[in-house]
């Protein structure tokens, strides 16, 4: 089955490390920088940090409570972590290095199947129309906490 991607991407001033740490943080780091709405809240289920970790988000669209259940990996420890939720979607954080570390480019993106006809195209611009400005919220967030955040 084809498959739908979207992404949005911003380079943050920030060493990766910290804003790896941050993001691979579901108990005190990653609930800092979900956008209040979409996002309503963020369980964590088992685990806490990076690999492992199981989490359960509720997020409000259209007036309806969503509720997504995700395993986190980190396919490269350090650079990649990824969502995997129990809805098919695949959701990847990455972080590169730039400015010999002062600053990285930071990407979020998501993978979804693509359903058939026109139902399937008006579901993923639907999705991408939610999502694409959330994810750069979740950035500009991302930066916020970053400014203030301690390993």
């Amino acid at each position: 089955m084809p498959v739908y991607q979207f992404s949005a991407s911003a380079l943050i001033q920030a060493q990766p490390q910290v804003l790896y740490a941050i993001i691979a943080d579901y108990q005190r780091g990653h609930p800092q920088i979900l956008p209040k709405p979409p996002f309503v809240s963020l369980e964590v289920e088992k685990g806490g940090i990076g690999a492992g970790t199981v989490i359960r988000t509720h997020m409000r669209v259209l007036g309806q409570l969503q509720t997504f259940r995700a395993l986190i990996t980190e396919p490269e420890p350090g650079r990649v972590l990824a969502e995997t939720t129990d809805t098919g979607y695949l959701t990847t954080f990455t972080v590169d290095a730039h400015a010999n570390g002062r600053q990285a480019d930071v990407t979020i993106a998501t993978q979804l199947a693509r359903p058939a006809g026109m139902m399937g195209a008006l579901e993923y611009r639907f999705i991408a129309w939610l999502l694409r400005p959330t994810y750069v919220k979740e950035l500009n967030q991302l930066a916020a906490v970053a400014a203030t955040y301690e390993l």
